[in-house]
């Protein structure tokens, strides 16, 4: 980071916030130094916990990443080094970055027990940017780029119709209105510098480029590829309509995230990302995608959606391309999942204060299963929270409540509880016809059945919950002599 004096510039109201832009002489890290803001410095702390592997062997863009990728889903992240099929076959790909709970607190400096707790604060305390006027992601510029001929795109699965940008962080603003929205959405490149962009129409994006179509304008985007856990961490975040995201990831970092204008708009997007497509959104230019991978791991098809045109490519020199493996894969559903539930439970708080944490984990696809757990509940509590995840994300079709005694993440615990805690004829709350999101998998006519369960403990049912357990001390004992043995 700069160390030179910065002084506030422009304020613009965005959203809850006002976002004050702090400008800094230009101290950018050289192209070989990897910034602490990078994912090239994610990649670094992988590589010294042995958990990146580097595939020297050449593989084809066509569905070769994608099953190496699949094939090692739970285990280390993957950089691909000879990629074969593309032009662009310089570009390295790395993928599974993100692939489980303590990758995610590694990539946020926390641990996996105080993620959401820094998760939340980063919400509700967002840092400004600190603008910066050269930057690693523009070390080279290319106009009016071929996107297949200048980034390694894979194609994952086999009855989609092309292949897809998967790890693109889209930076968009209203020029009116100044709302702001950071989100991930895929890219299907559909020959020379235009794309198809899979958002859902109640998506902010859609929201915005509608927005620009109505006042006979082309909303301005940017495609940021390669970033650090943060900012895809945040531009994953369910918030209000024009609540900026990015400042959410420099309180992540613990640092003003640094940005840069882009060259043909005035967006800020993270310095020290791999690749930025600047060019325009066209709510009015609809696409039909065919089938397409959805999070649950079956197809959908969801009809038209809208395109892309890209007017400029800017890039490291040496630049990396993430990709994202879609599907029903555990970067995927936890990058949805992580975030979903920080927002849940700033939710559920305002309802049911004793709310200790809330999960959305890969049993659940990252969206469709929360577990919620509570301290010490009162009576009727596990009902509130329950409507209460139902109220504030309509992809949320099961919700289970469990005591603080239970990790909410841990899906052997939870079942546990539900088998020991739980009376299905009291303590299963089914309700029909609730609104479903158009990617719930077995959504009719817009609706779902809901199922809720309470798995608290109740007083009445048992004289006695204590756990079956050996004393404190001898169990301290055992860790010590467990540890000088290297078995714990």
């Amino acid at each position: 980071m700069s160390t030179d004096m910065i002084d506030a510039g422009n304020i613009v109201h965005v959203g809850r916030w006002s976002e004050m832009e702090l400008h800094a002489q230009d101290k950018v890290q050289p192209a070989g130094a990897a910034s602490r803001q990078s994912m090239r410095a994610f990649l670094s702390m992988l590589a010294e916990t042995g958990d990146l592997v580097r595939i020297e062997e050449a593989v084809n863009l066509d569905y070769d990443v994608a099953a190496c990728l699949a094939e090692a889903d739970g285990g280390p992240a993957l950089q691909f080094q000879d990629v074969k099929g593309s032009a662009a076959a310089a570009l390295p790909i790395v993928g599974n970055l993100l692939n489980s709970l303590p990758r995610f607190a590694l990539g946020m400096g926390s641990t996996t027990g105080e993620m959401q707790a820094a998760l939340i604060a980063a919400i509700e305390q967002p840092l400004p940017h600190r603008i910066i006027s050269t930057a690693p992601c523009q070390e080279q510029i290319i106009s009016m780029p071929s996107l297949l001929d200048e980034l390694p795109v894979p194609r994952f699965f086999e009855k989609e119709a092309g292949p897809y940008i998967t790890a693109g962080a889209i930076v968009a603003r209203d020029r009116v209105s100044g709302q702001t929205n950071l989100s991930i959405a895929r890219l299907m490149p559909l020959g020379a510098n235009r794309a198809f962009v899979g958002i859902a129409p109640n998506h902010h994006l859609a929201l915005l480029a509608r927005a620009a179509l109505a006042r006979g304008e082309k909303l301005d985007i940017a495609v940021c590829i390669g970033n650090h856990p943060a900012v895809l961490i945040a531009a994953c975040l369910y918030l209000g309509f024009g609540d900026d995201e990015l400042p959410i990831a420099g309180a992540l970092l613990g640092e003003p995230l640094e940005v840069v204008r882009c060259t043909q708009s005035d967006l800020l997007v993270p310095a020290h990302c791999e690749c930025v497509l600047e060019g325009t959104l066209d709510a009015g230019e609809p696409f039909v995608e065919g089938a397409v991978s959805e999070f649950h791991g079956m197809y959908e098809n969801y009809g038209a959606g809208i395109v892309a045109t890209f007017t400029r490519l800017t890039r490291r020199q040496d630049a990396l391309f993430q990709v994202i493996l879609p599907g029903y894969h555990p970067e995927h559903c936890l990058l949805g999942g992580v975030a979903i539930a920080a927002g849940l439970h700033r939710v559920v708080r305002n309802a049911v204060p004793s709310v200790r944490e809330v999960a959305v984990g890969v049993g659940g696809a990252g969206r469709l299963h929360a577990v919620v757990a509570l301290s010490a509940p009162r009576p009727g509590e596990a009902r509130k929270a329950m409507f209460a995840v139902w109220a504030a994300v309509n992809l949320i079709k099961q919700v289970i409540v469990v005591d603080d005694d239970v990790d909410p993440w841990n899906p052997l615990e939870v079942e546990r509880a539900c088998a020991t805690r739980s009376r299905p004829d009291r303590d299963h709350v089914v309700i029909a016809g609730v609104r479903a999101d158009r990617s719930e998998p077995l959504e009719r006519g817009g609706t779902i059945t809901k199922l809720g369960v309470d798995a608290t403990r109740r007083e009445e049912d048992r004289d006695d919950w204590d756990p079956a357990r050996p004393p404190a001390a001898a169990l301290a004992s055992a860790r010590d002599i467990l540890r000088r043995h290297k078995l714990i």
